[in-house]
């Protein structure tokens, strides 16, 4: 069979299971995304029927996939929001990096692995998947709840910290001397204050630009300057969802809505690549001598997270049950985690720890959707009531 036409075939074959699963999960009332993991490892390495054809599509998909994640969650909220979100939930942030990535510190040593996996790993444990939870507030109808601007602050912090925390674990995986890491973590920041300079200064300037009466010329030109960005903001180091959520965040008003309602389907057909790709990429039988250890790092990981949530939107005001969904929307990882993964390996680091990520990502991604629908329960709804009842009973209000 010609190359074109098995490309296409298997494609055509992927997306239409896409879609078919899409259809079952809605009758399930349940989110897509475990079902999309399932399909592509059934397809992937080591899978039942793996694709040979259409992987270079499919991965450069899953990249476009997670920078409209990210973009369309900027186009939600203006600079504004983003500063005040950004301000209040540093002490979140703080504490967010503590709690999760400490765990993953502490069983690469106990594993016997070395300082720098340590340090690797606790970067996997500590960053949520900002392409994952988009994904999942969109299948729940969260994007306009009280809690959510503290879910996307949250998200926000940990991805500006990989601008300074990649170029430090590069510089350690590679032998570079102080100086080298100091020049390129400095790099990353600047390239980090420009990008959010000219998305809270100038974001009127980027809206006018890119406005256009004709639907056609709109799309092509939102997109194409947020591919831009993320491109640039890749190149230097950052991360290409902090650059695709900062175009959002500067483009607003009516530009803002328009560009919304014609990028929601591309979001929706990328998003769905992008877990596809995930499962395409792993093969089955590595995850096995990892399970058990990947189990129990995520319990625990997926609970700290929980608990940073939770606290986070505490702080902001948020009711009890919005607390509780804030903390289980943040407990998947993902493209951070599988990227630093893959860094320490390519280095040398452990081969075991690639097996230990991809594993314990998988659990939090399945697991991760199903915990976040918890809080939507009417027994979990009444319990939150009671708690919350008590709480103002004691405080005399």
């Amino acid at each position: 069979m010609e190359h074109g036409a098995l490309v296409l075939i298997e494609i055509g074959a992927l997306l239409l299971g896409i879609g078919l699963l899409g259809r079952l999960a809605s009758r399930l009332g349940i989110s897509s995304i475990p079902l999309i993991l399932l399909l592509g490892l059934f397809f992937g390495e080591g899978g039942l029927v793996p694709i040979t054809a259409g992987g270079d599509f499919i991965e450069i998909g899953a990249e476009i996939g997670i920078i409209l994640l990210l973009l369309m969650l900027g186009l939600e909220y203006s600079a504004g929001e983003l500063v005040g979100n950004l301000k209040t939930s540093k002490v979140a942030g703080l504490l967010d990096m503590v709690l999760n990535a400490l765990p993953g510190v502490l069983l690469a040593l106990i594993l016997g692995w070395g300082p720098i996996a340590a340090v690797a790993l606790g970067g996997i444990t500590w960053v949520s998947s900002s392409g994952v939870i988009a994904k999942m507030l969109q299948d729940l109808g969260r994007l306009t709840n009280r809690e959510t601007p503290t879910i996307l602050s949250i998200l926000v912090i940990e991805d500006l910290a990989m601008a300074f925390y990649l170029p430090i674990l590069t510089a350690l995986l590679v032998g570079m001397d102080l100086g080298g890491g100091i020049l390129t973590v400095l790099i990353a920041l600047a390239s980090v204050l420009v990008i959010l300079y000219l998305a809270l200064r100038h974001g009127a300037a980027v809206s006018r630009l890119v406005w256009s009466k004709s639907a056609e010329v709109l799309l092509l030109t939102v997109m194409g300057l947020t591919l831009l960005v993320a491109g640039l903001a890749a190149e230097v180091k950052v991360s290409s969802a902090v650059g695709a959520f900062l175009v959002g965040i500067a483009i607003s008003g009516p530009v803002a809505e328009h560009a919304a309602r014609l990028l929601t389907p591309l979001r929706d057909l990328f998003a769905s690549v992008f877990f596809l790709f995930f499962g395409l990429s792993t093969d089955p039988a590595d995850l096995l001598p990892m399970l058990v250890p990947a189990l129990g790092l995520a319990v625990v990981t997926m609970a700290t997270k929980v608990a940073t949530g939770y606290r986070a939107a505490r702080r902001a005001g948020i009711a009890e049950a919005g607390r509780w969904r804030a903390g289980f929307a943040l407990t998947p990882r993902g493209e951070f985690s599988i990227v630093i993964a893959g860094l320490a390996v390519a280095a040398g680091v452990n081969a075991a720890l690639a097996a230990l990520a991809t594993a314990y990502v998988l659990i939090t991604i399945v697991l991760g959707p199903i915990l976040a629908r918890v809080p939507d329960t009417k027994a979990f709804k009444a319990w939150a009531k009671r708690r919350q009842t008590a709480r103002r009973a004691r405080q005399g209000v």
